[in-house]
């Protein structure tokens, strides 16, 4: 007696792409809210730092970086005065103003943490200022916060949100990268949804 081979019936093959629809579904939700999140937090991290740069000068009449009575007040390195946080926002010179920044407002209590290293945003990218020469990004000449390592989504949503999604004007200007945390130079012409493509977004403070 011959035995009957037995299929998936069409109810069976309905349920288990029911299944994999779902699966999918949740998958692809799932990462666009971490992207979602992740936007959150680097439009937090230009909105958090302004506000400490603008209650530090509050408290001492200074900029951080540039305070030249730190290290009267904690022994921290003294900037010059001049009115410019000097060094570039990606410098690895301890003593650039741009990295003792961090220091005078994380002794201050404004940001956390200790010490004058740059802190990273959500994906893992550099966060620094610098004083603008008037060259870089479309003209900046002054006082700017950086976040880099953005991939273009997250670049362009951030720029959209805080300003006009014009890499190359207003506020907020972006620049493609082709290496980590970047120097600053030209802004692009346009953003490029690629999938691939790495922007450094600057703000003025």
């Amino acid at each position: 007696m011959r035995k009957q081979q037995q299929g998936f019936t069409l109810v069976e093959i309905a349920i288990v792409l029911v299944i994999i629809g779902l699966l999918l579904g949740g998958i692809l939700k799932g990462q666009e809210m971490i992207t979602q999140a992740k936007i959150k937090n680097v439009v937090a991290d230009f909105s958090g730092i302004s506000a400490a740069y603008y209650g530090y000068q509050d408290r001492y009449r200074a900029i951080p970086g540039d305070d030249s009575n730190a290290n009267t007040r904690w022994g921290a390195t003294a900037g010059n005065g001049n009115g410019a946080v000097e060094g570039n926002y990606n410098s690895t010179a301890a003593a650039d103003e741009s990295r003792t920044w961090w220091d005078h407002l994380r002794r201050a209590g404004f940001v956390g943490g200790s010490g004058d290293q740059q802190p990273l945003n959500a994906v893992v990218g550099m966060i620094g200022v610098q004083t603008g020469d008037g060259t870089i990004l479309g003209g900046f000449a002054s006082l700017l916060m950086c976040s880099a390592n953005l991939p273009d989504k997250i670049a362009i949503a951030v720029d959209s949100q805080m300003d006009d999604g014009l890499p190359g004007a207003g506020a907020v200007r972006g620049q493609l990268q082709t290496s980590p945390n970047p120097a600053l130079g030209a802004a692009a012409s346009a953003y490029q949804e690629t999938g691939s493509n790495i922007y450094v977004l600057c703000r003025q403070i």
